[in-house]
């Protein structure tokens, strides 16, 4: 065999993926299982139709204005590593760093964990043995449950077939996408034929009254001032259900004309699921009282309304969905991570294998690093914690990017721009103002969710410079 083909196809990324395939890895990376949970602490915190369909659509905005700004930036830097190159382009190699190093440490890797040990739990209603309140293994300092034993499966599994090639993780990606928004979009439907007219009216009659509303029924007024750290807090559920939107930009290297597919499949992507998104809280406002939401058991909105709407096999319908969704969106986060860790390791900044591509032209080594990261934290219990604290610091890291664009325009006037950001610069600057009020408002109101988050990634500016003062000049070659 020719040497320098060897060489070549284990070097270089395969252009594979289409518009439809870089869609269809937006959308399914974003769809997980929070939207058939997070509605619940979004009605307790705002207390009222109006304000629960509010935080949706605001959130949904600045996802979709956020998507529309990455567009120009992607088609500056189209090559793998994403808002780790834009940051690291914009500003400098220490701040990319810093949002690879919690990327790494939690916000995808914990990811991963919390949509795996998803799945197990709603696979547990069809098979109650795998149940998260049994113990499989009890190793004295750690027990560990079916549940976790069948997320720590699925993530090996996945890692597996990406580490195949990315033909192999597109296909399932694809047809897991289509399967889960077909079967949202089903759910929706039989769910507005299933609206009662008592329940919507009596949920609409007070629709922009906003009140915490209690697990018995009672309620408390806000203050201004409370009120906006009302839906700051309610925003970080919405946030995360919303979130890895921006993992199809991790993967650039191997998308068909990138300049044009990247910042289209993330229009396309995020416009799909925040109509899915409204639709679905709308539907839930037409069959459950807004206490029935409030209150549903373990949060679980979604089997609520699908007993409702189905009846006795409502918990099996919705089991089922939330398994499709749940291991599609799975394969989108690992298919993408590992491409932000080869990118770090190309600039000498991560472990020197993970830059290396296997005989399939994927990063191998840093797919099974991250599934090994990724199995700690199912086994650890806590990526549930440490999610709600990660929604502050995505945040301020999607604020630096956005922030980006405007840098980068003064930085390099003359770089080619084959698209630029839609509504440049008010919208921009719309996402940048809300971006910081969200953020102060939580560390005002919601102290816990942003201290822990912002101190693991602060964490990683001693290890930056430890890796610096170790590493040889980094190779100046474009990824």
């Amino acid at each position: 065999m020719d040497t320098n083909t060897l060489v070549k196809s284990s070097t270089t990324f395969k252009p594979s993926l289409r518009l439809i395939d870089a869609t269809m890895l937006v959308a399914g990376s974003m769809i997980g299982s929070g939207i058939f949970i997070v509605s619940a602490d979004i009605t307790r915190n705002v207390g009222s139709a109006g304000w629960l369909l509010f935080v949706w659509l605001i959130t949904g905005f600045m996802t979709l204005t956020a998507a529309l700004s990455y567009g120009e930036l992607s088609a500056m830097f189209p090559k793998a590593g994403g808002q780790y190159v834009y940051l690291k382009e914009a500003y400098n190699p220490l701040v990319g760093f810093l949002y690879g190093w919690s990327f790494f440490t939690v916000i995808q890797t914990a990811t991963i964990a919390a949509v795996g040990v998803a799945f197990a739990k709603f696979t547990a209603y069809l098979i109650p043995q795998l149940s998260e309140t049994l113990v499989a293994i009890d190793l004295g300092f750690i027990t560990i449950s079916p549940a976790q034993l069948l997320s720590i499966l699925v993530i090996v599994l996945l890692t597996y077939i990406n580490t195949r090639g990315v033909n192999s993780g597109k296909m399932v990606q694809t047809i897991f996408t289509m399967a889960k928004l077909l079967s949202l979009l089903g759910l929706i439907v039989f769910g507005l034929f299933a609206v009662k007219a008592s329940v919507w009216n009596s949920n609409w009659q007070n629709a922009w009254s906003m009140h915490s509303l209690k697990a018995d029924g009672s309620i408390a007024s806000y203050t201004t001032l409370a009120a906006l750290g009302a839906i700051a807090s309610a925003m970080v559920g919405s946030i995360f259900s919303s979130d890895s939107w921006n993992n199809v930009t991790f993967i650039a290297g191997e998308i068909k004309n990138p300049k044009r597919n990247i910042g289209l499949s993330l229009a396309l992507g995020t416009l799909i699921v925040t109509v899915i998104y409204i639709l679905t809280n709308i539907m839930y406002t037409g069959v459950l009282s807004l206490h029935d939401i409030a209150t549903a058991d373990k949060d679980r909105v979604g089997v609520t309304a699908s007993q409702q709407i189905f009846g006795s096999s409502g918990t099996i319908i919705i089991a089922l969905l939330i398994m499709v969704s749940t291991f599609g969106c799975n394969n989108g986060l690992i298919m993408s991570g590992a491409r932000v860790y080869y990118s770090m390791a190309k600039d000498k900044l991560f472990f020197k294998q993970v830059g290396i591509l296997n005989k399939n032209s994927v990063p191998g080594f840093g797919l099974w690093l991250q599934c090994i990261f990724a199995c700690l934290w199912s086994l650890s219990g806590k990526y549930g914690d440490l999610l709600d604290m990660i929604s502050f610091v995505v945040v301020v890291f999607y604020v630096l990017t956005i922030i980006g664009i405007f840098i980068l325009r003064k930085k390099m006037p003359d770089a080619e721009r084959p698209y630029k950001a839609f509504g440049y610069p008010v919208l921009p600057v719309i996402y940048i103002i809300m971006g910081l009020a969200f953020c102060l408002l939580l560390i005002k109101y919601k102290p816990t969710y942003t201290w822990p988050g912002l101190i693991i990634t602060l964490t990683g500016i001693p290890v930056y410079y430890l890796i610096s003062r170790t590493k040889q000049p980094t190779d100046s070659r474009p990824i």
